[in-house]
């Protein structure tokens, strides 16, 4: 299972994947890469087509995972802003990260071009939309950080449709681009296949430790697999307890789509100024019809469970400028991991020798595995990459130390919770669909009943570092607020950086059947 197991299915989710089994027998490659989505199979496709003999492992369905949760913007406008990445890093780190990222999408457009893959891409341009209540100087003071940079990007005073009434001012960076992402993936599965890579979906890996020769990636159904290098492109890394996740923070973002009659939006990608902000673009569909995509309404994750709300408030900020836009025809949600400094972790694993990882992908998971999948395999063929230092995971938190200490001020909360709950006997009212914490003792437990009506009971303590998980009414879930981890109402490990399950509990007599 993965998070494709979750209640939400997004757009993309419709796109049928290359057949792949589950790992049967211990095997061993040049690499063996774990985690399925944009970074895991970037990365593999490029190692396979420089020669390496690849094993590529997800613990739920190839290609079933975030990247599945997406809405595929490639983008060299940063999200977070140029102006704030030079304020903390350097302008020097800046203009890499900017090259890297563009040279990252390049790669992208000649790959679907070489093996022929369909999946809708196109060179668009991106629009930084001004919005209401946010002064000009926000938009000319990135215009000047970008231009110290070398960063395409222009002034422009006519409106969009994405503007609020009465606003009109945008910066716009041209030669972004768009794509189908899992049609993407299935397309390099298929390319990956054939030059004789493995691929195994539901193959839970549970360790990564180092061997007498290479390294032992060992499976939760008791296989273990040989390497010289490993890669852990798993969203947040199942293969660090602490290192990267006080550098990151999990957040939970929301998306809709619906059809447009074509020509009602230019084929763009939008962002307003707002925080958390919104971010739209087009799905093409017929010759008739757009499918428009609109996403935001951004909270930490597990701190809040109103999603049906939010999606309401996405819509009713699409109406106001699209009027004519149709039914909405899927509403999803997905999960983005919040560096600190503005900057993915891609490289090599802290203290670990051989293995590399790709985490931190903030709005930017496409792109940003697109930038993995050529910085990691440089490491690993040639020993260096002149990215290296912009993404390495070990680096230090020099600046931004203000919101460092607030994101990792929610672990201290969460272990507050242990002091609250409801008495066990509460669960008799759970209904299909909810969960709640509860209290039997001195021990938490997260209790819900799934939408079949069956009641699980499982300790409250995520498997990775003990927070409390919060239920997710919208996704049928259990969320780990401190790092992200997501596990399933019968206790499964969705997401990482957790492994294990949750610690099954005892029903009491004669509830069960109470809903």
């Amino acid at each position: 299972m993965n998070v494709a197991d979750e209640y939400t299915q997004s757009l993309w989710m419709d796109t049928l994947m290359p057949v792949t089994p589950t790992l049967s027998a211990s095997e061993r490659a040049d690499v063996v890469v774990v985690g399925a989505g944009i970074a895991g199979l970037s990365v593999a496709y490029e190692l396979a087509a420089r020669g390496r003999s690849v094993i590529v492992l997800d613990r739920g369905r190839i290609g079933g995972g975030m990247t599945a949760r997406t809405t595929a913007h490639l983008a060299t406008a940063l999200d977070d802003d140029y102006k704030e990445l030079i304020r903390v890093r350097s302008e020097d780190e800046a203009r890499l990260f900017y090259r890297s990222v563009a040279e990252a999408i390049d790669r992208a457009e000649a790959i679907q071009s070489t093996e022929g893959i369909d999946c809708d891409f196109a060179r668009v341009d991106g629009y930084w939309v001004l919005a209401p209540d946010t002064p000009v100087s926000h938009l000319d003071e990135e215009f000047d950080a970008c231009r110290r940079l070398g960063v395409a990007v222009e002034h422009c005073r006519e409106p969009t449709k994405i503007h609020a009434a009465g606003v009109s001012r945008s910066l716009r960076f041209p030669r972004q681009a768009r794509f189908h992402p899992t049609k993407y993936l299935a397309g390099l599965i298929k390319a990956l296949q054939r030059r004789g890579a493995r691929l195994y979906s539901d193959s839970c890996v549970e360790g990564i430790e180092p061997g007498s020769r290479d390294i032992q990636v060992k499976t939760a159904t008791g296989q273990t697999l040989q390497a010289t290098d490993v890669v852990v492109a798993t969203n947040s890394p199942v293969n660090l307890r602490v290192a990267i996740h006080t550098k990151q923070a999990p957040y939970r973002t929301y998306a809709i789509a619906a059809k447009i009659p074509a020509h009602t939006l230019p084929d763009a990608l939008y962002w307003d100024t707002l925080d958390p902000y919104h971010y739209v673009r087009l799905q093409p569909f017929s010759s008739d019809e757009d499918i428009v995509i609109v996403g935001g309404e951004d909270h930490k994750s597990g701190e809040a469970d109103d999603g049906p709300q939010r999606f309401g408030r996405l819509e009713q900020w699409t109406r106001e400028r699209l009027p004519n836009l149709g039914e909405i025809s899927h509403r999803w949600s997905g999960q983005v991991l919040e560096p600190t400094d503005f900057v993915g972790f891609v490289g090599r694993s802290p203290d670990e020798q051989h293995v590399f990882m790709v985490s931190g992908d903030s709005g930017q998971g496409i792109t940003n595995g697109l930038v993995a999948a050529i910085l990691i395999s440089d490491l690993i063929t040639k020993g260096s990459s002149p990215w290296e230092q912009v993404y390495a995971p070990d680096r230090k938190i020099h600046k931004n130390i203000t919101e460092f200490l607030t994101e990792n001020i929610t672990p201290l909360k969460n272990f507050a919770e242990y002091l609250t709950a409801d008495a066990i006997a509460s669960v008799e009212r759970l209904h299909r669909g909810e969960g709640r914490l509860v209290r039997s003792g001195l021990k938490k437990i997260a209790a819900c009943r799934d939408r079949n009506g069956t009641l699980h009971l499982h300790s409250a303590s995520c498997t990775h570092l003990g927070c409390v998980v919060h239920w997710n009414s919208l996704e049928q879930c259990w969320d780990c607020p401190c790092h992200g981890s997501q596990f399933a109402p019968d206790g499964s490990c969705l997401n990482g950086p957790a492994v294990s399950p949750l610690s099954r509990v005892g029903i009491p007599p004669n509830v069960e059947a109470a809903e």
